[in-house]
């Protein structure tokens, strides 16, 4: 099947069902728990993501990027890396990320140990190498230590990616109000909530944002109804061509992996190109550029009401909820 005909099939399906429809689509799930990790992989995956030395100025870590007190990212519109250096796409949350089946918003990558070589190799954030890396955290003898007592070979880009990996799977929110709503509590989610989760199948959001993310399991040309890339005109720039840098094909041009939405009421920019500062702003545009359609004041609220229901908890958040 032609990749982008089922999106369009479900986007059908989701016009389709019952307006009162009031238990959970077959397309979406609670964030399940996560793994058990070693402990002593833990804090050694949550030093790394804190430690600058991963940069080759020594000043930009995981953490610089993707602040885990907020939303798992951080509130520029374009993250800035080593020197001051602008990235051409936005920060991506960490959190939930182990539940996508592909990271990155090119989708190139499938593991969570394959993603660190991303930002540690890219000029426009951390600009280092594993030689450079290992020389620097060789010097720390405590660090040394710990890996040489977790991993019989020490420490190696392998185990530094593993470490870093087992960690981020750790960052998973749990008992959201909308995953309560799923597990029986009536009461999780307010009226204008439920009534926002109804709009959201019945539009057919969930034709791409689905499963326990709300997205991340998929990939959608940006502007699948309108011509979201005129928008841009001259702004447009290489990183707006998506997984045609990688493909080289006409069909993945303009093409992004969907995001997940569980954060979505915490973030200040939206879309790969932050174009949008402003969590209705985004469903506006979603409407218009991926379904064709012109949104009602409330439902647009609705559904903005429904996306804070998707907010859920981890220890190392720190922020109220929205």
């Amino acid at each position: 099947m032609n990749r982008f005909l089922l999106p369009r099939l479900l986007l059908l399906s989701g016009f389709l069902l019952c307006f009162s429809l009031v238990a959970a689509h077959p397309l979406l799930a609670p964030v399940p728990p996560p793994p058990a990790i070693d402990p002593a992989v833990y804090q050694l995956g949550r030093a790394l993501f804190h430690d600058p030395r991963l940069s080759a100025n020594q000043q930009v870590s995981c953490a610089s990027c993707h602040d885990l007190s907020s939303h798992g990212a951080d509130a520029l519109p374009l993250s800035v890396g080593v020197d001051g250096a602008q990235g051409q796409i936005r920060a991506l949350t960490v959190y939930n990320a182990s539940l996508n089946p592909m990271q990155f918003w090119d989708g190139r990558v499938r593991t969570l140990e394959e993603q660190v070589d991303g930002p540690l190799h890219d000029v426009l954030e951390m600009a280092s190498s594993w030689p450079e890396v290992l020389s620097r955290l060789a010097q720390d003898r405590q660090l040394v230590a710990a890996f040489e007592a977790t991993y019989a070979e020490g420490m190696t880009p392998q185990t530094i990616r593993s470490a870093l990996a087992d960690f981020q799977r750790t960052l998973v929110t749990l008992n959201s109000p909308f995953d309560l709503w799923l597990a029986g509590e009536t009461s999780a989610m307010d009226a204008q909530q439920q009534r926002g989760y109804r709009y959201f199948i019945d539009y057919g959001c969930v034709s791409c944002h689905q499963g326990a993310n709300l997205g991340g399991n998929m990939v959608a040309r940006m502007g699948s109804l309108h011509n979201y890339m005129e928008l841009k005109g001259a702004a447009l720039n290489h990183a707006d061509l998506g997984r045609y840098r990688l493909t080289g094909r006409d069909d993945d041009r303009y093409v992004f992996r969907v995001p997940g939405l569980r954060s979505a009421a915490l973030q200040s920019h939206f879309f790969h190109d932050a174009s949008a500062s402003s969590l209705e702003e985004a469903i506006d545009m979603m409407a218009h550029y991926q379904l064709g359609r012109h949104l009602p004041d409330e439902h647009r609220r609705a559904i903005a009401a429904f996306l804070t229901a998707l907010v859920g908890e981890h220890p190392e958040r720190q922020v109220e909820q929205p």
